[in-house]
């Protein structure tokens, strides 16, 4: 656990975690301090946000994040985002806080039916959120992915109020070498790679913004979004 002073960022660790490291390491890297929470923890340890990692927890048994959600610690998740306190889903996190209830709709199998792991381009559709302030609207970014599960799908009413109500944070988009109809990796209806809750403080993306904040392993376009967070806890 790093010593370094700042907001502290609770990083949950399921059986079958795989990027608690990277987002604890992403955090300590903006000047938080990033605090392992084992998944049987009886509370999150007075932490200032909480970030449900990427993985493949309890090895996707049933369904990604099916068994996850029952863990002892997503009480205390629930109860935190209840009282407004922010939380990240990312990737295997993004389907645990939809299987809480914590993000509408759910996270399915790839149009492709094929495990996709590689740099995809996104649109930053909102600055206006907890996550994503330090961003500029309409911003293309590059951000990795690496998933099996993660067609976003949800029926068209709530499709219509995400869209209505500013929720969708992050689309897949195509860059000027992508063919238009390449862009999209997973079938995500309406391209969608992120979405925020109604109160505007659960985060759920499928890309992996903690595997993209050191420009030397392909791009830094992650920090902003670490950067956003860590000034909206601090204030």
């Amino acid at each position: 656990m790093s010593t370094a002073r700042g907001p502290r960022v609770g990083v949950v660790t399921f059986p079958g975690s795989l990027d608690d490291r990277d987002a604890v390491r992403a955090v300590d890297t903006m000047g938080g301090t990033g605090v392992p929470v084992w998944h049987a923890a009886a509370g999150l340890d007075d932490v200032d946000a909480v970030i449900l990692p990427g993985g493949f927890s309890y090895g996707d048994y049933l369904r990604p994040g099916a068994i996850a959600r029952f863990s002892p610690i997503m009480q205390e998740v629930v109860q935190h985002a209840e009282r407004g306190g922010p939380v990240i889903g990312i990737c295997n996190g993004f389907q645990i806080a939809c299987e809480a209830g914590l993000l509408p709709g759910a996270l399915l199998r790839n149009a492709s039916l094929k495990f996709v792991c590689a740099p995809i381009h996104l649109h930053v559709e909102s600055n206006d959120t907890w996550f994503t302030s330090r961003y500029e609207r309409g911003q293309s970014i590059v951000l990795p992915i690496a998933h099996g599960d993660g067609r976003y799908s949800a029926d068209d009413e709530t499709l219509d109020r995400l869209e209505g109500e500013g929720q969708i944070v992050f689309r897949y988009a195509p860059s000027a070498l992508e063919a238009e109809e390449a862009y999209n990796p997973n079938g995500s209806m309406r391209d969608i790679a992120g979405i925020v809750n109604g109160a505007g403080n659960v985060l759920g993306m499928m890309p992996h913004p903690e595997r993209a904040v050191d420009a030397l392993l392909g791009s830094a376009d992650g920090l902003p979004l670490f950067e956003s967070i860590l000034q909206r806890v601090a204030v």
